[in-house]
């Protein structure tokens, strides 16, 4: 029948549709996940001291946070289909160029342009996320997120597995690109122009104000507990627990792991006890899990803490993206700038405060973060 093509080619293009958002979800995650398991041999090539390692970071951070201003305009141009194929891009060009950094300087521009791509990407995608939990009607963006977290546990275990080989960092890199590239391709030709979010407002710099304050809060401080769990984990493995360099990247795998568990459920808990209640116990039972990591008394027990303290944390940006994202892209990336200042600051803090008082008390101010976001996170009207 002549209608048998057209009609076989939709049924591909809606399987593909299916399959696209949380692609890109995972890309974010294996990206991520790429550049913070090889942290430790990039330092070690460039012999940084931990208050050095954490100047490079905060140029991630500040990457990030400049570019909010940038991807609220690229999300409420273009939408969040062509953000994040134009972001996706930078992305996966601006990663091998983290390993030919010859030095601290090049290598902190080049995490200002690792933070500025991953910042426009997070929006972008989290912006068709917001739009794709409109469409099902129901809560979908622990889910999205869960996604994000199993890209986040394979480039872990790949990057493991890369430095166990004695493989470089540029080849790792190299290699994730250019095998990333074509599926980001699939999955912006197969996004519909439905998913599109046009911003409400044509400010060019979203700040959070009023009740979304106390989103940014809760980002801010899960930012700041993820970010540096995700450059220090391994540091402190290594250097703390004497892990090999294959085993240092595990720590980060197994908070990967148990945060991608968690996720996958924290839709159904949200409908059933509330945003608000989910967050708070999460967080604090993700201070218990940081406690138990930082008391070091062994590999596999720091392993198990930094994975209890993943599975904590879980709901904190599925929920905070999910609540602002209601109101607009705009005020998505309002909170997201507020959130993510807490990457900015977070990382080179720990590494100030590892500088004069060891890895273990620098840690502990990421128990402190977990806590405050419990308390913050019951008050949150807005987060509900």
């Amino acid at each position: 029948m002549p209608t048998d093509f057209p009609l076989s080619a939709t049924s591909r293009l809606t399987r593909f549709h299916s399959i696209a958002t949380p692609f890109l979800f995972i890309l974010l995650g294996v990206v991520y996940a790429s550049w913070a398991a090889r942290i430790p041999a990039i330092r070690d090539a460039l012999q940084l001291s931990p208050a050095q390692l954490g100047i490079v970071l905060l140029g991630g951070g500040f990457g990030a946070v400049a570019s909010f201003p940038l991807a609220a305009w690229l999300t409420g141009k273009f939408g969040g289909r062509r953000a994040a194929w134009y972001s996706g891009l930078g992305l996966l060009a601006v990663l091998p160029s983290l390993a030919l950094a010859p030095n601290m300087l090049c290598l902190s521009i080049v995490a200002v342009a690792l933070g500025a791509a991953s910042g426009c990407f997070d929006v972008a995608i989290n912006a068709i996320g917001t739009a794709h939990e409109k469409e099902a009607g129901r809560s979908t963006m622990s889910l999205l997120h869960a996604w994000f977290s199993l890209g986040a546990v394979c480039g872990a275990l790949l990057g493991s597995a890369m430095a166990g080989l004695a493989i470089t960092p540029l080849i790792h890199f190299s290699v994730a690109s250019l095998l990333l590239l074509p599926p980001l391709y699939i999955a912006y030709q197969a996004l519909p122009p439905d998913l599109i979010v046009h911003a409400e407002s044509k400010a060019l710099f979203a700040i959070a104000h009023g009740p979304l304050v106390a989103l940014g809060i809760i980002g801010f401080c899960g930012a700041v507990a993820e970010g540096s769990i995700a450059d220090w984990s391994g540091i402190f493995m290594k250097d703390q627990m004497a892990a090999h360099d294959g085993i240092a990247p595990l720590a980060y795998a197994g908070f990967a792991t148990l945060m991608l568990l968690a996720r996958l459920v924290c839709d159904r808990l949200k409908d059933r006890f509330g945003a608000r209640r989910i967050v708070a116990c999460g967080a604090v039972f993700a201070a218990g899990g940081i406690f138990i990591a930082i008391a070091a008394f062994s590999i596999p027990l720091t392993i198990i803490g930094f994975a209890l303290a993943g599975a904590g944390f879980a709901a904190v940006f599925p929920f905070v993206f999910s609540a602002a994202g209601r109101h607009g892209s705009t005020a998505l990336a309002a909170v997201a700038t507020f959130s993510y200042s807490g990457g900015l600051i977070g990382p080179p803090i720990i590494g100030f405060l590892a500088q004069g008082w060891g890895m273990q008390i620098a840690l502990g101010l990421i128990g402190v973060m977990a806590l405050a976001i419990a308390i913050t996170a019951s008050r949150a009207r807005w987060l509900e």
